[in-house]
């Protein structure tokens, strides 16, 4: 069994910070990748960063040179630091680990950014 656990979410002020982290434990073999997506409401999911093992990564657009995701291979984490947040950040954000063919998810952790 597969287990991701998420932290770090919350309310912030427009222009504050967050860190988000997520845990993944149990029977994972061969991670590929992992990372973040966001869903706001209305909104369908997409992909915020994403970290492979090489260390090449993956950041969308909306969110570059603000956002920075980070890993830590030994222990199977993986960072999402916030910064200069806009209230259009504001999302359900879920982790992601690929492994192999197989995706794994995080239940979700609620970003909402105030004006």
């Amino acid at each position: 069994q597969v287990r991701l656990v998420e932290s770090g979410g919350g309310l912030v002020q427009a222009g504050g910070s967050l860190r988000l982290s997520c845990a993944a434990s149990g029977s994972i073999f061969s991670i590929n990748a992992m990372g973040w997506f966001r869903q706001a409401p209305g909104k369908q999911r997409e992909l915020v960063a994403r970290m492979s093992n090489d260390g090449s990564t993956n950041i969308a657009d909306s969110v570059k040179g603000r956002f920075t995701i980070s890993r830590d291979n030994a222990k199977n984490t993986v960072h999402l630091q916030m910064n200069s947040l806009k209230p259009e950040d504001t999302a359900v954000y879920r982790c992601n680990v690929r492994a192999g063919v197989v995706d794994y998810w995080g239940q979700g952790t609620q970003v909402t950014v105030s004006s």
